[in-house]
């Protein structure tokens, strides 16, 4: 695993399979089998969008990418279920710009991503947060912080992030609390463009 890696994630590289993976429904597969464990093709239907012979095909275009993969039999034997090879996925934009393939496959990716998740915090908001304690309701929420910093220090930055998150997420279900319960930390980190560096912020209200 590479050090940088704490979490774990599948590292992917090649561009066919960001392209595999930019697709609505397989990444509906592989949030479902992260969020759930294994599941079978007919489980996982409902939930994706997709009749269980069409999410069986997705699934083994995953498995050829190293995406998804058998696992262990459930109760009934003869149908076949998946999970995923880790608990999530990263991947990055190639800095080379001859790289044309690598950087489309990549951007393709994200845009599927940024579509797919789009809506969480407002579905979150409406459909998850009134039902919640009030100890729960006051450790959610969000925050939107902008940062002046070097390529270099915004490295160090999600490093540094991704050193207090890891033990949280490798460790055995056996060793969480009793009370704890699953908390979707979203991370969007958005370089601004040239043009739109603005005043330094000086801790006043705007």
């Amino acid at each position: 695993m590479d050090s940088n890696n704490r979490m774990g994630d599948v590292e992917i590289t090649d561009p066919q399979a960001m392209r595999a993976l930019a697709h609505p429904v397989r990444l509906a597969i592989l949030d479902h089998l992260h969020r759930n464990g294994p599941s079978t093709a007919t489980e996982l239907a409902p939930g994706v969008g997709a009749t269980p012979s069409v999410t069986s095909w997705h699934l083994r275009h995953l498995a050829s990418f190293g995406l998804v993969r058998d696992s262990a039999p459930g109760p009934d034997r003869r149908s076949r279920r998946w999970e995923a090879v880790a608990r999530g996925f990263r991947f990055e934009t190639p800095q080379d710009p001859a790289d044309d393939e690598g950087r489309s496959a990549a951007r393709e990716l994200s845009r599927q991503m940024f579509l797919r998740y789009a809506d969480v915090p407002a579905r979150w908001a409406a459909d998850i947060e009134p039902g919640l304690d009030p100890a729960w309701r006051s450790g959610a929420g969000l925050a939107d912080t902008r940062v002046t910093v070097s390529v270099d220090e915004l490295a160090a930055i999600q490093d540094q992030m991704e050193r207090v998150l890891a033990p949280y997420v490798n460790r055995d279900a056996a060793d969480r609390p009793a009370d704890s319960r699953g908390v979707r930390l979203m991370r969007y980190v958005l370089p601004e463009g040239a043009g739109e560096q603005g005043e330094e912020r000086t801790g006043q209200p705007s």
